[in-house]
């Protein structure tokens, strides 16, 4: 049997995209010659490979088994049959989307822009802002790079864990828990405010409570650490905020820290990109910039002594 290797090309296509359509156009072909190739595949394969539910096609079980192999085998035979170029950052020229959680954004931003315009002036970039519906995903190639707490689901989404984050205490410092012992029931009585997307006024601040017996009173919801830092900002609230928020908004609104009488998981942190840019030496550029970025905004090194300092002794 002849095997015609084109058709692996097209098969991480269909398998990435899944859709003949979108398929199609990612390798510049039409949309009945896409089909054409779709049943060339499922002769050679012996399987249907995408079948339609609905207004979708979703793969067969065999086609979710082959996905990361088929994968894998085109980006090494495109690796085989192209040069290796280096990229140099003085004459590169390209917009980067970056969709990042809003701390992050504000910690880490301003150093990787900074970075970026001393090597490479002809880079822009785009923070897009984290959204309860994503318009925006990396699987359309809409978005160069992710950072967040959350690991992607999706299997053709690479992902590492460049750095930990923690959530404190952040209120005025007029606030009553700003000055005297900090205890789990004080924080508890005191009036709090969530960030969430969504509305919620729930977090897992208080499953840790409740475990221990204890419940809270959340008054509010905010959409984003910036936004609940404004609500604390003029009124006795408390927000449980990462630690990194710390750095980048809270001395700016005159608002203090102290540790959380709360034992809570650290927060990892997530940067995620398509395995499309693996071999894009502008993206692994960019990428190498961005770990720095985000690692040394993560440097615990300031951590506990920093905030236990902030914290007044008991008058």
């Amino acid at each position: 049997m002849q095997l015609d290797l084109n058709l692996l090309t097209a098969l991480d296509a269909l398998l990435e995209e899944g859709s003949v359509t979108d398929a199609a156009a990612r390798l510049h072909v039409s949309t009945p010659a896409m089909s054409r190739t779709l049943g060339r595949i499922r002769r050679a394969t012996g399987d249907r490979i995408l079948v339609r539910t609905g207004r979708t096609m979703t793969p067969t079980p065999r086609a979710l088994a082959l996905r990361a192999t088929v994968h894998d085998l085109v980006q090494q035979a495109r690796s085989v049959l192209s040069p290796h170029t280096d990229v140099d950052p003085a004459t590169l020229d390209r917009i980067f989307v970056l969709k990042w959680h809003d701390a992050l954004a504000a910690a880490a931003g301003p150093a990787l822009l900074h970075s970026l315009r001393a090597q490479a002036p002809g880079v822009r970039l785009r923070f897009l802002a984290e959204a309860a519906t994503d318009t925006h995903d990396p699987r359309r190639g809409d978005v160069d790079l992710e950072a967040g707490s959350g690991a992607p689901a999706s299997p053709e989404i690479r992902h590492e864990i460049v750095g930990h984050d923690r959530l404190v205490l952040a209120l005025r410092p007029a606030h009553p828990l700003y000055r005297g012992p900090l205890t789990l029931e004080s924080y508890a009585a005191a009036e709090h405010i969530t960030v969430s997307r969504r509305g919620r006024l729930r977090d897992p601040v208080d499953d840790a409570l409740e475990a221990r017996g204890l419940s809270r009173r959340v008054v509010v919801a905010a959409p984003t650490n910036a936004t609940a830092l404004q609500f604390v900002r003029g009124q006795d609230l408390v927000a449980a905020v990462p630690r990194l928020v710390s750095r980048a908004l809270l001395d700016d609104l005159g608002l203090r820290t102290r540790p959380l009488p709360l034992p809570m998981p650290t927060i990892p942190v997530h940067l995620a990109w398509h395995q499309r840019y693996d071999n894009d030496p502008a993206h692994a550029w960019l990428r190498a910039q961005v770990r720095i970025a985000l690692h040394d905004a993560c440097d615990p090194t300031d951590d506990d002594t920093a905030e236990h300092a902030d914290s007044p002794s008991p008058d």
